[in-house]
């Protein structure tokens, strides 16, 4: 079991959120990261400032892990294009 730490710019991002975003993005870091690397949802970035991505509805929250403990540095909200675009 893997131990997470939550940086101080994440943790501002994720109570910057609604409650129901708040709690889901909360229960699938504990529920997937905690078991890493096997679990799914989980990419490795290449070329990227951070090691790896979870994708959570419409929010990728980006993270390093170092031997055993998973670091989250940021939370990013992902705004795909719809026929409202252009």
């Amino acid at each position: 079991m893997n131990s997470i730490e939550w940086k101080p710019k994440a943790f501002r991002q994720l109570l910057k959120l609604d409650k129901p975003t708040q709690i889901m993005i909360r229960d699938e870091v504990r529920g997937k990261l905690e078991a890493f690397p096997a679990c799914t949802g989980v990419k490795a970035l290449i070329n990227h400032a951070y090691s790896y991505r979870l994708r959570v509805g419409s929010y990728r929250v980006l993270f390093d892990f170092f031997g055993g403990a998973a670091c989250i540095v940021s939370i990013e909200e992902v705004r795909k294009r719809d026929e409202r675009t252009y």
